[in-house]
């Protein structure tokens, strides 16, 4: 449900901006405002979820996004619409994480790959069907694309709450609210002060008041959320956990695939500069992209249990570089086009789809693996909000012509590549599935 509102909610903007009459800048807030309030919401749930038990918190989520989506679609004007977005954002900060987690509580850590690359082919399905859906609905209303969402919230809720195993956290129902509200506030800081980044001015921008005041915020704000967690007798985050070389390099990883997936929305603009054809054809053209994660997803998944989460990790980065290098390098030719977009959904299909879920639930204990989700969550979501704008502005200094998007696409061929060499100091298979059994065991004796 929240992979395929993603999917929809692109087609539905130019009909949305008709009916309040909204500025191109302003109609970015809605896919702005989500992505603020994911990131706030992230640190509070994930934390909710550990404490007061993971079935109660994404029932509760699920719920919530329905409602967010029904605000979205009354919504009497452009404000109330954001405002729905905003609650849209905060619920789903919750589904994904604490998904992930619940595959850690149910499976074994030799069975759970199979299970994290079925969730993340979720994304490449949504990617699929996203346009044709809307298609269909835009047809009726462009409402009808967030109306959709209420009865399979119900219904989901329902089965969640009545079919997730009740796995209560026996660390006490205590809260980091300091630490809570300075994460919020730094992530809160850097996503808006990134949002205001103008594409075609960067360097400019980045002196504007829009901008400045708030990334300096956030980095103010980061040493401060250290100095809390060290002091705090629950933590929101671990700072342990952050020492492990596993998850430092997960979260880099997490990052760097962001930074690729934020590529997705240049690649229809690139094949309308490059081909000369229209907005959907160039839509169609992601269609082999798509495909790829949704099969490549649940492939990585099976493969993760045999193989270990640092040979799959190697894979992706190396489909990553070697697409992007593909798009940045090859010819202006329709083969290297689908070439490079199919090695991309190949490398975030195994990136996103399972590996780095896997480390992370390897790494943390059952009372924290929600938010240790959370963080990989986090990282891509940081990647995602950086490079959009970093994409934009080197676009738009070559008018955005060919070079623009082929230089792009170099510059995030570079940083994956350097997490390609970086993914060798991951752990192999025998260490990891000992960690994972140390965790596990670790729970058994308290």
């Amino acid at each position: 449900m929240v992979a395929l509102d993603i999917a929809i909610v692109g087609p539905a903007l130019p009909a949305i901006q008709e009916t309040f009459g909204a500025s191109e800048r302003a109609i970015a807030w809605v896919f702005s405002m989500f992505v603020l309030f994911n990131l706030v919401g992230l640190p509070l749930m994930s934390k909710l979820a550990d404490v007061f038990g993971r079935r109660l918190v994404y029932t509760i989520d699920i719920l919530l996004f329905g409602v967010g989506s029904i605000i979205v679609a009354f919504s009497p004007s452009f404000s109330v619409l954001l405002v729905g977005r905003a609650v849209q954002g905060v619920a789903a900060s919750g589904i994904f994480p604490v998904a992930s987690a619940v595959i850690g509580d149910v499976f074994e850590p030799e069975r759970r790959g199979r299970a994290l690359g079925v969730l993340g082919a979720v994304y490449g399905v949504a990617f699929i069907i996203g346009p044709i859906i809307a298609g269909l609905l835009l047809k009726v209303g462009w409402t009808w694309l967030f109306v959709i969402n209420l009865p399979v919230a119900v219904v989901v809720g329902l089965i969640g709450y009545r079919k997730l195993p009740v796995m209560e956290s026996k660390q006490g129902r205590q809260l980091d609210w300091g630490g809570i509200a300075t994460l919020g506030l730094l992530l809160a800081a850097l996503a808006y002060g990134i949002n205001w980044i103008d594409t075609e001015a960067f360097f400019a921008s980045l002196t504007s008041v829009a901008v400045w005041p708030y990334l300096l915020l956030a980095v103010v704000l980061f040493p401060v959320f250290l100095y809390v967690e060290r002091r705090a007798p629950d933590p929101l985050l671990r700072l342990s956990l952050m020492k492990s070389r596993q998850v430092v390099l997960a979260g880099l990883l997490a990052a760097g695939a962001g930074l690729a997936e934020a590529a997705f929305i240049f690649f229809p603009k690139l094949a309308g500069v490059a081909f000369d054809v229209s907005r959907s054809t160039g839509a169609y053209m992601l269609l082999p992209l798509t495909f790829a994660v949704a099969l490549g997803a649940p492939l990585a998944g099976r493969l993760l249990d045999r193989v270990g989460s640092r040979t799959i990790v190697l894979i992706g980065a190396a489909c990553l570089t070697a697409g992007m290098g593909t798009l940045g390098l090859a010819p202006v030719q329709k083969i290297y086009f689908y070439l490079g977009t199919v090695l991309v959904g190949l490398g975030l299909a195994a990136l996103l789809g399972s590996a780095l879920a896997y480390i992370l639930l390897s790494e943390s204990r059952v009372e924290e693996r929600t938010v240790a989700q959370g963080i990989i969550t986090l990282f891509i979501s940081i990647g995602q909000t950086i490079g959009a704008p970093m994409i934009g502005a080197v676009v738009a200094s070559e008018a955005g012509a060919v070079a623009g998007y082929a230089g792009a696409f170099l510059a995030i061929a570079g940083v994956t590549l350097v997490l390609l060499l970086l993914s060798f100091g991951l752990k192999k298979r025998g260490s990891e599935l000992e960690t994972a059994h140390e965790m596990a065991a670790a729970r058994q004796e308290e």
